[in-house]
C-alpha cells in the first residue's frame, strides 16, 4: 500500500512538473512574440488591417492616423462615406460593407433575394470604381432550413450577381460566424459549409472570410482547417477566445502559429484585427496585436 501511494505521489509530481514546464514554455514563447520591439519596422509578410467597428469611440480619421503609424495597410468594414478618409491617409478599404441588410437576413432566405440583389447590384460598381475588391455578404439565419436548402437558396440568390462581380473584379466574401455564442442560428457557421457553397458557385469572385475567433468557438481545429480550405478563403479576422478581446496570453489561441500557417498557404490578402480592446489604451492594444501577428 505504501509503495502504491509512493508511486501515485511520484506520478502526480511528474505530471504537475511536466505541466508546469509545458505551460511555462508556452507562455514564455507567447511573451517573446508579443514583447518584440514595437518600434521595429513590420516584416511585410502579412497585409495587416483593422476593423473600424471595434474602435467606435475613435473617429475614422484618428483610427486612420494611428493605423498609418503602426504600419497597418487597410481598414475593414467601412462603406462609401468613409472611403475618402481612407484615401487621404493612403489606406485601403480591405473589406467593404454597406450592401448587406443585416447579419440575420441574408442570401440563405429567398424572401430577401430581391432586396439583396438590388443592393449588391448598386454597390459592386461603386466598390470597383473606388479601386477596391472585397465586398462582404452573409448567409443569414438558418430558420429551420437544412444545409441543402441553405446552399440551394444561397446559390439562387448569389449566382445572378456573379457576372457583375466578375466584370468589375469584385469578390463577394461570405463571413463565417459562430452560431453557438454570438450569432445564434447563423447558417454559414462552419468552414466546410462555406467551402461547399464556394464549390457550388464555382467562381473566383465568391470566397470566404475566415473569422478565427468565430471558428475557434464553433469547430476549433483552426490551423488544420486553414490548410484544408485555404483555396476558398480570401480574408481573415482575429479575436481572442473567449470574449473577443486582446489576442495576447490572456486567451487560448496562439496567434503566431496561426499566422505562420496562413502564410504557408500562400495567402496574399489581408488579416484584419477584430478584437474589442479591454485595455484603456486601445491603440496600444492594436499595435501590440499587429506585432504578435507579424511573423
Amino acid at each position: 500500500m505504501a509503495t502504491n501511494q509512493n508511486r501515485r505521489t511520484a506520478i502526480k509530481g511528474l505530471i504537475a512538473g511536466g505541466a508546469a514546464i509545458g505551460a511555462s514554455g508556452m507562455l514564455s514563447s507567447f511573451k517573446a512574440a508579443e514583447n518584440e520591439p514595437m518600434d521595429d519596422k513590420l516584416k511585410g509578410n502579412i497585409n495587416h488591417a483593422v476593423c473600424q467597428w471595434c474602435y467606435g469611440d475613435i473617429s475614422v480619421e484618428d483610427l486612420c492616423k494611428a493605423a498609418k503609424e503602426i504600419g497597418i495597410k487597410g481598414i475593414d468594414l467601412v462603406g462609401p462615406k468613409d472611403w475618402p478618409t481612407l484615401k487621404k491617409y493612403g489606406l485601403y478599404s480591405s473589406m467593404c460593407n454597406g450592401a448587406e441588410i443585416n447579419l440575420t437576413d441574408g442570401f440563405g432566405d429567398t424572401q430577401y433575394h430581391a432586396e439583396l440583389q438590388k443592393r449588391y447590384t448598386e454597390m459592386i460598381p461603386k466598390v470597383a470604381e473606388a479601386g477596391y475588391k472585397n465586398l462582404i455578404c452573409f448567409s443569414g439565419s438558418r430558420r429551420g432550413k437544412t444545409d441543402e436548402a441553405g446552399w440551394a437558396n444561397c446559390v439562387e440568390g448569389l449566382k445572378p450577381l456573379l457576372p457583375l462581380a466578375e466584370k468589375h473584379g469584385v469578390v463577394l466574401v461570405m463571413e463565417l460566424l459562430n452560431s453557438k455564442i454570438d450569432h445564434k442560428d447563423y447558417q454559414c457557421d462552419r468552414v466546410e459549409w462555406g467551402a461547399e457553397l464556394c464549390k457550388r458557385l464555382g467562381s473566383e469572385n465568391f470566397k470566404l472570410l475566415f473569422d478565427i475567433y468565430h471558428m475557434q468557438i464553433d469547430e476549433g481545429d483552426v490551423i488544420r482547417n486553414i490548410r484544408a480550405y485555404h483555396q476558398y478563403i480570401n480574408h481573415y479576422h482575429t479575436g481572442g477566445v473567449p470574449g473577443r478581446n486582446e489576442i495576447d496570453d490572456t486567451q487560448e489561441l496562439y496567434y503566431p502559429a496561426i499566422m505562420k500557417a496562413i502564410l504557408e498557404t500562400g495567402h496574399k490578402g489581408f488579416v484584419a484585427q477584430e478584437f474589442i480592446p479591454k485595455q484603456k489604451d486601445k491603440l496600444a492594444s492594436l499595435k501590440k496585436a499587429v506585432h504578435i501577428c507579424d511573423v
